[in-house]
């Protein structure tokens, strides 16, 4: 008796947990992605059964991971870049410093010991972000790719509107979260959308393979998507989180050639339950080509262990993919925790 009324109360607390930790659902107009309650891809994604999914994972003999990894010390990156310029600095997982055209752009900012809601459990950081946050220069834009905790770290948020007072821009739906926890004045975007930031550069939201909640209860209730920034210096593509498919050919034709794309190579095994949600590395290779990017850098990889692969997998068959291109191989970056590149004009070669 006694242990069935604990059990009860374990799953009343679970579920209300769950019920707190879930985001707010977006209201609006009915499209061909969104029902009125919940948005869906373009491309029909499997989501395989998250119990076998977990089986798997407490069952599996999964890739090694070194406990920590300490990082090489890069130079710090200059304050802005001038009209027509770019550079690229890695700094983990998915966040990537941008500077291009006078503008300061942080992609899916983490910071947080943990990808999780609780700082007691969830996937530990195995590596220190590449740059501290108090060493950024002034950041300008925040752009939010979806709402899981790898991406959208709400402490480091909070951080940066303090310091930096950056226009953060997300998929629909975002803002209701980011108000929720003390975060204002996000901009929303749908799919097919274009802002415009200043006289000239505009930000785009595309098309992505993925999905979002951030407890049980807000299974796609917000949207997550990709971004094109273009400018004078030229296009970048940020891919967020996505599986390969046909929106990279239609950013391409739309956009490219690309000076620049972010593009996910990690957390892509195994592909049964990965494969319509994430790249893998030899998908970012085909990814770059139907872009038409010029020079690609790797996102989402090394920083946290969320899937099957080894800690060094993604880019070691990064670079066996690269070498399987015929001809001239692609210029696809993995760059190091804190490095920094300039990246080159559409019109210089390797």
């Amino acid at each position: 008796m006694i242990i069935g009324i604990l059990a009860i109360a374990l799953l009343i607390g679970a579920v209300g947990i769950s019920y707190s930790l879930s985001a707010p659902g977006y209201e609006g107009a009915v499209s061909d992605h969104f029902d009125g309650k919940e948005f869906r891809n373009r491309e029909p994604v499997a989501r395989p059964n998250p119990l076998k999914a977990l089986a798997y994972f407490a069952t599996a003999q999964l890739g090694p991971w070194e406990k920590w990894t300490e990082n090489t010390a890069y130079p710090a990156p200059p304050a802005r870049v001038g009209r027509g310029d770019m550079r690229v600095t890695f700094i983990n997982h998915s966040t990537v410093l941008i500077q291009m055209d006078s503008l300061n752009i942080l992609t899916d900012p983490i910071w947080a010991e943990r990808c999780s809601p609780f700082s007691f459990a969830g996937p530990p950081r195995r590596r220190a972000p590449g740059l501290e946050l108090k060493d950024l220069p002034s950041i300008d834009i925040i752009l939010l790719s979806h709402n899981h905790y790898d991406h959208m770290d709400i402490v480091a948020l909070k951080r940066l509107a303090a310091d930096h007072n950056p226009r953060i821009i997300t998929g629909l739906g975002n803002r209701a979260l980011l108000q929720r926890e003390g975060i204002g004045g996000a901009t929303e975007m749908d799919w097919d959308q274009q802002l415009d930031i200043n006289s000239e550069v505009r930000i785009y939201g595309l098309t992505a393979r993925h999905f979002s909640n951030r407890g049980m209860f807000d299974q796609n209730r917000t949207l997550w998507l990709s971004f094109v920034i273009k400018g004078p210096a030229g296009a970048v593509y940020f891919a967020g989180d996505t599986g390969f498919g046909a929106h990279f050919g239609e950013a391409g034709k739309a956009f490219g050639p690309f000076r620049l794309a972010l593009l996910p190579i990690g957390a892509y095994l195994p592909r049964w339950f990965m494969k319509d949600i994430h790249l893998s590395p030899d998908e970012a290779v085909l990814a770059h080509q139907a872009l038409n990017a010029s020079t690609s850098a790797a996102i989402h990889f090394g920083t946290f262990q969320l899937s099957a692969e080894s800690q060094r997998q993604p880019v070691e068959e990064l670079r066996r993919a690269l070498e399987n291109v015929p001809g001239e191989k692609p210029r696809f970056w993995a760059l190091d925790f804190g490095e920094g590149r300039e990246v080159p004009p559409l019109s210089v070669a390797e």
